[in-house]
């Protein structure tokens, strides 16, 4: 708040005012425009909009891992979105150390591709689950075997067709694995200066926790770009939901088992001529041979039949159909 000006020294400012002492001028203040540092070397292509919602993106992805993976390595698989960012893809790949689990996705039918890091310690876990351990890390950091990779390839592959749903709302994605490359060198799938967003997953399995970092480049997703927002995620989200559960409720209600009889006719006996009833008694009925039946769905008068026989059935041919206000 601005300091307050006694009576005294606004008399004094007055005066000068009066006097031309001071001009107005002097003491307007003037607006300064705040200037923001732009680093044209690393442009900001990644707005926290759209890291925000590839982060609601990735949560619907890890509750599908945590779903998923257990049926392969029957153990508890606890998945948490940790975090996003947007760094050049140097930054990603210097921070790398040897050896590491890459693995190489095609984003078809966006163009380019994405990479899928993991931790070695979650690496050599898998193999020892997936080979009937107890799913330990290795004491000492070796190198992946042939076997151990194509233990890996099985379980990224998995990892990686788990992705096209969480992102059905943005576009339809035919994910495929292409490699895995245990050297960094080997994986420059695009320009070290390139912008790429990095989405951080923690994943525990029993007592072994490590990251899953998802490399997004930004050229890769630029032709959905306007779609990573959640204004428009909600809305279509909110759209497909409300179809999914018509579609649903439409099965549910298409499977409902509902009783359907034909009424022949209606007759009014004694008691004591029910009692002794016998087969071959002959009951007079209300209707003609000819006369439309009355067919019920549950006790509700829907069409109008006339009876008949299919092969050595009985049956009813349905003539109208009853509506509400009739």
């Amino acid at each position: 708040m601005a300091d307050v000006l006694s009576q005294s020294e606004i008399d004094s400012l007055l005066q000068a005012l009066s006097s031309g002492e001071l001009d107005v001028d002097d003491i307007k203040e003037t607006d300064e425009k705040q200037v923001k540092n732009y680093d044209f070397a690393r442009p900001s292509k990644f707005s926290k909009e759209h890291l925000r919602t590839l982060e609601i993106i990735f949560e619907h992805y890890g509750r599908l891992l945590s779903t998923n993976l257990p049926v392969y390595l029957r153990k508890n698989i606890q998945v948490q979105v940790m975090n996003s960012e947007a760094v050049t893809y140097s930054e990603f790949s210097n921070a790398l150390s040897n050896p590491v689990l890459l693995g190489i996705v095609n984003f078809s039918p966006l163009k380019g591709s994405i990479i899928i890091e993991m931790a070695s310690n979650l690496g050599f876990a898998m193999v020892d689950r997936m080979l009937g351990g107890d799913g330990e890390p290795l004491t000492k950091t070796r190198d992946f075997t042939e076997i151990e990779l194509l233990i890996m390839e099985r379980i990224i592959g998995t990892c990686v067709e788990l992705l096209r749903e969480p992102w059905l709302n943005v576009v339809d994605l035919h994910p495929r694995l292409e490699r895995i490359e245990t050297n960094s060198q080997f994986a420059q799938i695009i320009s070290p200066s390139e912008m790429i967003a990095i989405v951080t997953i923690s994943l525990k399995i029993g007592d072994v926790e490590g990251l899953m970092n998802i490399c997004l480049p930004y050229l890769t997703l630029e032709s959905v770009m306007d779609k990573l927002n959640t204004k428009y995620w909600f809305s279509i989200m909110q759209d497909r939901d409300e179809q999914q559960y018509s579609e649903a409720i439409e099965t549910l209600i298409s499977k409902a088992p509902m009783p359907v009889k034909a009424i022949l006719g209606r007759s009014t006996i004694s008691v004591n001529d029910f009692v002794n009833l016998q087969i071959g008694d002959i009951i007079r009925l209300d209707s003609k041979v000819d006369q439309e039946l009355d067919v019920y769905v549950g006790n509700i008068r829907k069409f109008a039949a006339l009876p008949g026989a299919s092969g050595d059935d009985y049956a009813v041919r349905v003539t109208s159909v009853i509506r509400e206000e009739q």
